[in-house]
């Protein structure tokens, strides 16, 4: 299932997806005690984190309850500008003084398949005996359709068991680390976050275009049902206004 929220500005838009995002957590926090949220990394989020370190944000909600992963890792290390972890830890962790136990990190210092691993193991002892449900997964959108590393052409589009995986990227010249789709369409909401008008075209291919997860991955995402929530600015939606 499909919900498409379109607003002029990519400043209203991230507005939108951070009452989302508290909302969600609220009451995740309401009915477990506690929120685990999936974060993704790139230019667009930081936008939302920064703005959900504000007074106008900070003080919704408990972050003492938060536990906090990531949707996808670059393979370089924490100390690289391009580490989506150090990203976030400065755009948000930082500012909202959260402790690190409750930041769980993918372990880059690892050979990429050992780090997949590694990440597998701490995702499943988090949940325990329960069910591997995130509360909420944040997620963008490449140009060329991808989202978190599921990279068009990539072996990792026709994972079925594994809940992440190592993938090597050819166009990148780069192994990335990233959650699976079954693992991401496990999630109670799932969120994309997609603005300008240079993400036209992949929002379009994915929503509108031809089936094809080869070419347009993220059409992965919600494919057997889930709820999807778009939040994308007029700019990129500019090829499927038929659909809102």
């Amino acid at each position: 299932m499909m919900q498409i929220h379109v607003f002029n500005t990519p400043s209203e838009t991230i507005k939108a997806l951070a009452d989302f995002f508290i909302d969600t957590a609220n009451k995740a926090i309401k009915k477990n005690g506690e929120c685990s949220v999936v974060l993704s990394g790139g230019n667009s989020p930081k936008e939302l984190y920064e703005l959900l370190t504000t007074p106008v944000y900070k003080n919704k909600t408990d972050w003492t309850k938060f536990w906090f992963f990531f949707g996808d890792e670059r393979y370089v290390p924490f100390t690289d500008k391009d580490n989506n972890g150090r990203m976030t830890k400065q755009a948000l962790f930082d500012s909202l003084n959260i402790d690190t136990t409750k930041i769980v990190y993918i372990n880059t210092g690892l050979s990429p398949d050992a780090a997949a691993a590694d990440y597998e193991k701490k995702i499943i002892t988090h949940f325990g005996d329960k069910p591997v449900h995130f509360d909420l997964i944040l997620l963008g959108l490449g140009d060329n359709a991808h989202t978190a590393s599921l990279f068009p052409h990539t072996n990792v589009l026709q994972e079925k068991k594994a809940l992440m995986r190592a993938v090597y990227v050819d166009e990148l010249n780069s192994y990335r680390i990233t959650m699976t789709a079954p693992l991401i369409n496990k999630a109670h909401e799932i969120a994309f976050l997609v603005y300008g008008a240079a993400k036209a075209g992949a929002v379009y291919h994915v929503l509108k275009g031809k089936k094809s997860i080869e070419d347009y991955p993220a059409q992965l995402i919600g494919a057997a049902g889930e709820p999807v929530h778009w939040f994308l600015d007029k700019a990129a939606a500019e090829g499927i206004t038929d659909l809102f």
